[in-house]
């Protein structure tokens, strides 16, 4: 099975997410998509994201009734901070009659200079970009694919300052996870936080 990894704090997962997700198991080769959620992106500020559990229960709500998607905790289990080389190897070895695609936006390409082992991640998985707004991908390497998926213009980020400010995020949050989040009172303090 080809699997493709969409790696995320998803800090909250809204519908930009699966706009992604849905273009790459619908137009693609790729059978499944795995929501990878990251506990701590090393290029991120651990401080201001909710509890990695938290996370994931919102990525389990956002694709419960998606066949084609699952949640992974994956990187709960690992050393943090969580490096995609380390997770790629991990899945490799657990997982090995699987075939593993990177999935990633065109912003992370430009900066993937600044990943643990990139070129060993270049040289050895399959990634497939999804084309950002502002971000001009362009990448000599054979591994590289880029795709023009249809983008929300919406980040996590804008989600949690429009909580911060009452403003209604109802349509960029699935339902299920926009009724979860209200309910808990997730995102409401003032703090400047992690997309």
């Amino acid at each position: 099975m080809k699997i493709g990894l969409f790696f995320g704090t998803f800090n909250p997962i809204h519908v930009g997410h699966l706009i992604i997700a849905n273009y790459f198991a619908e137009f693609t080769d790729l059978d499944k998509i795995w929501f990878v959620v990251s506990p701590h992106n090393p290029l991120k500020d651990k401080k201001d994201l909710l509890n990695q559990y938290d996370r994931l229960h919102l990525v389990k709500l956002a694709i419960e009734d998606d066949t084609r998607f699952r949640a992974s905790d994956i990187e709960f289990q690992l050393p943090q901070p969580s490096y995609t080389i380390d997770t790629l190897t991990y899945l490799k070895e657990k997982y090995s009659e699987h075939e593993f695609v990177l999935l990633m936006g065109s912003d992370n390409l430009v900066s993937i200079n600044k990943w643990k082992n990139y070129r060993l991640l270049l040289d050895n998985y399959q990634v497939y970009v999804y084309k950002r707004i502002n971000s001009t991908p362009d990448s000599d390497y054979p591994n590289v694919k880029l795709f023009d998926v249809p983008l929300l213009n919406v980040s996590a980020s804008f989600i949690r300052e429009c909580i911060r400010e009452k403003k209604s995020v109802r349509y960029l949050l699935p339902e299920s996870v926009y009724k979860y989040v209200t309910e808990m009172n997730y995102f409401k303090k003032t703090s400047k936080a992690a997309s």
